[in-house]
């Protein structure tokens, strides 16, 4: 069962409710800003992976910057998440935030998770069954967080990135964002890109619910990746781009880069870069 996992970084509902009596499996739902009270529903026994409140540096300029490696450990291990956990994270939408949950838990060094492809809509889809929250306390985990720097950037390691002919900065908003054709979500954030980076909108990947073949997205990623050695995935604030680089994951390319604050970041710093270097030519 947990080699099934090691090798496996999507597994289907189909999978998961045959197999959702194995005893060191948890179910991890990542629905982001989900409100949790009794009248929501979960797949039976998940626990919710609080993105927002718990899972991010809710003291950061930022929203859903990556957390310190201490509060990653202390909340998983509220959770019951230990070191020889299996878990398996979905969300409400098909995949979208439950790829932010897997690539932090690859970037705090644990490996034996999957996403459920087609998450909370697919698994309704098959009828399985589902349940109401109710208050519940889990036995204290002994999850160990060990980041691995590698797999974040931030406003000045994609800047050096973006300017290498090694690298390709991948930006997975819609293209009319990534065109400037409209504007940005987030109150006040300007509109713009990342110098040289190409548009990949992470809706592109997806049959439905689920994620396209494998055969389907390699398609789609060869034809932008071209020669490139190291691929560095951006989106509004680092939510979707996780989507690119579970994608390439499964398409078995290697040397991925999530970029933490990706483009409210990226917008916002350069801006006042832009504004500061106005003000001393005056």
């Amino acid at each position: 069962m947990k080699t099934t996992l090691l090798n496996s970084l999507l597994v289907s509902v189909e999978w998961l409710n045959e197999n959702d009596e194995v005893s060191n499996l948890i179910v991890l739902d990542a629905t982001i800003n989900k409100v949790i009270d009794k009248s929501s529903i979960r797949l039976p026994k998940a626990r919710f992976f609080d993105i927002k409140k718990k899972f991010s540096d809710a003291s950061a300029q930022f929203p859903s910057t990556l957390p310190s490696a201490e509060q990653f450990e202390k909340e998983a291990r509220a959770l019951g998440i230990n070191t020889d956990s299996i878990i398996v994270v979905y969300d409400d939408k098909g995949i979208y935030s439950s790829a932010r949950a897997w690539w932090l838990f690859k970037a705090f060094g644990f490996k034996n998770i999957a996403v459920l492809d087609g998450g909370l809509p697919e698994w309704q889809k098959h009828n399985f069954r589902v349940e109401n929250y109710k208050d519940e306390i889990y036995t204290q985990g002994n999850f160990k967080a060990k980041y691995n720097d590698s797999l974040m950037t931030d406003f000045i390691g994609v800047n050096a990135l973006s300017k290498t002919s090694e690298a390709l900065v991948l930006d997975a908003r819609s293209e009319a964002r990534f065109k400037c054709l409209v504007d940005e979500p987030r109150e006040g954030l300007r509109r713009g890109t990342i110098p040289n980076s190409k548009n990949l909108p992470y809706t592109l990947l997806f049959n439905g619910y689920k994620l396209k073949t494998k055969e389907e997205l390699s398609i789609i990623f060869n034809n932008l990746v071209e020669d490139k050695t190291k691929l560095v995935f951006s989106c509004g604030s680092g939510i979707t781009a996780c989507i690119l680089a579970l994608v390439a994951s499964v398409c078995n390319y290697n040397n991925l880069i999530v970029y933490d604050g990706s483009w409210t970041e990226y917008g916002t710093l350069t801006k006042k870069i832009d504004e500061n270097n106005r003000l001393d030519k005056r």
